[in-house]
C-alpha cells in the first residue's frame, strides 16, 4: 500500500471523536464533542477530522500525483522531471524537495529492508545512481538525509554527527550542480543547526541563500530555528532577526509576518497569563500577520503556513471571526506549524477548529454570516 494512503489510514484511529488534546504550551480544556454547547465545524463545510491531509499545508495535486505515481511504481523519473519545472529559487521548489525526501525517510522507516526485502526509497537511491549529475535528485538527497538524522538519532550523538557531516557533504555536491539554486543552502540550514556551526559561518552561509533568494520565506523560518533559545541564540537575536526580515520585506511578500513564528518559537512552557495571547507583543505579530497575508498572492505557497499559525493564535486570543476567516481557506490540510508538532496533528487542527466555531457562534457568529 502506498505510504501516502497509510498516513491517511491512520488518521481513521481517531474518527470515533475528537480528543480535546491538551498542548504542552496551549492549556486547551478538554471538551466532550457531545456536550449541548459544542459547535459542528461540519455546518460550515469543514472537512471530517479523519479525511484531513497531513502531509502538507495546502494544496498542491501535482505533487501528490507524483508522489502517488513515485510510490507506486519505485520509478523516481517523474519526480525528476516535476522538479525540473519546478522554479529554483521558488518556495515551490523547496516544499517539493522536503515532500519528496520525506516521503523517501517514511518508506525506509516503514520498510527498512533485510535479507529479502528491498529497503523502502529505493527510488531515491536509483535516481541518484542513475543521474548523479540531476541537481533536484542531488537536494533532495541531500535533505533526505538531513531528514533521516533528526528521525533516527540524538542530537549530540556521533550516530547524528556522521548523518549530518554526510548530509553536509550532500548539500556541498548539489550546490555544485546548481550554482544559482538556493535549496541545497537552505537544506545545509539544518544542518548548520544540528551540527552547532559558529555564529560566523552559519551568516556566511546566509548570506548565500541571501545572494540567491532574498525574500525566500522557507529559508528565513529555516534560519530562525539557528537564532531561537533553545538552539544557539536567544530570545532576543530570534526576534531581532525575525523583526528585520519583516521590516525589510518588499510589498507581497509574507516575510512580514516572521515575529509571529518567533513568539511561537519562544511561548512558555506553562502560561500562567491568561490575557498573554492578548499581550502587545503577541497582539502587534499578529497583526504583522494579518497584514501579510491580506497582502499576498493567494498563490504563495507559504501563505498557507501563515494562516495556520495564525488560526492557533487567533483562537487562543478569542478572536474567533478572524479565526474562522483563516480557517475557511486552510481547512483540508493540516501539515503545517503548529499542528505538526503534535503526535495527532489531524486532532490537534481538529480541537482548534472546533474551539474557533463554537466561539464564532457563541458570539453570534453563524455559516451565513461567515459566507457574508
Amino acid at each position: 500500500m502506498s505510504i501516502l494512503w497509510v498516513l491517511m489510514a491512520l488518521l481513521l484511529l481517531s474518527f470515533v471523536a475528537i480528543p480535546f488534546l491538551r498542548r504542552r504550551r496551549a492549556g486547551i480544556e478538554r471538551v466532550s464533542p457531545d456536550h449541548p454547547d459544542a459547535a459542528d465545524p461540519a455546518t460550515y463545510g469543514f472537512v471530517r477530522q479523519e479525511d484531513l491531509d497531513i502531509r502538507m499545508p495546502g494544496p498542491d495535486q501535482d505533487l501528490l500525483d507524483v508522489l502517488d505515481l513515485v510510490q507506486r511504481t519505485q520509478d523516481y523519473r517523474a519526480a525528476a522531471q516535476l522538479l525540473a519545472g519546478t522554479e529554483a529559487a521558488g518556495e515551490l521548489r523547496w516544499q517539493r524537495v522536503q515532500a519528496f525526501a520525506g516521503a523517501a525517510a517514511l518508506e525506509l522507516q516503514q520498510r527498512p529492508g533485510g535479507v529479502h526485502e528491498t529497503p523502502g526509497g529505493q527510488w531515491l537511491r536509483v535516481w541518484r545512481a542513475e543521474q548523479p549529475k540531476d541537481a533536484g535528485g542531488a537536494a533532495v538527497h541531500a535533505e533526505f538525509l538531513v531528514q533521516q538524522a533528526w528521525r533516527t538519532s540524538t542530537p549530540g550523538t556521533d550516530e547524528f554527527r556522521i548523518i549530518m557531516e554526510e548530509a553536509g557533504n550532500a548539500c556541498g555536491q548539489a550546490a555544485l550542480l546548481a550554482p544559482g539554486d538556493p535549496v541545497p543552502y537552505i537544506v545545509e540550514l539544518s544542518v548548520a543547526r544540528g551540527l552547532a556551526y559558529p555564529r560566523a559561518e552559519f551568516e556566511q552561509l546566509w548570506l548565500k541563500i541571501l545572494d540567491r533568494a532574498p525574500a525566500h520565506m522557507g529559508a528565513h523560518l529555516a534560519a530562525l530555528h539557528y537564532w531561537c533559545e533553545k538552539w544557539h541564540g536567544s530570545r532576543e537575536l530570534a526576534y531581532s532577526f525575525a523583526e528585520a526580515a519583516a521590516a525589510r520585506a518588499p510589498q507581497g511578500s509574507l516575510l512580514a509576518a516572521m515575529p509571529l513564528f518567533a513568539v511561537f518559537e519562544h511561548l512558555p512552557e506553562v502560561n500562567l497569563v491568561s490575557s498573554f495571547y492578548q499581550s502587545e507583543v503577541v497582539t502587534k505579530a499578529m497583526h504583522g500577520a494579518l497584514y501579510a497575508v491580506h497582502a499576498a498572492r493567494s498563490d504563495d505557497p507559504m501563505l498557507a503556513h501563515v494562516r495556520h499559525l495564525l488560526v492557533f493564535f487567533l483562537v487562543r486570543a478569542e478572536r474567533w471571526a478572524e479565526a474562522m476567516s483563516q480557517l475557511v481557506h486552510v481547512d483540508g490540510h493540516v501539515g503545517a506549524l503548529p499542528w505538526t508538532l503534535s503526535a495527532e496533528p489531524a486532532a490537534e487542527f481538529a480541537v482548534y477548529r472546533a474551539l474557533a466555531v463554537a466561539g464564532f457562534e457563541a458570539n453570534g457568529g453563524s455559516p451565513a454570516s461567515l459566507l457574508n
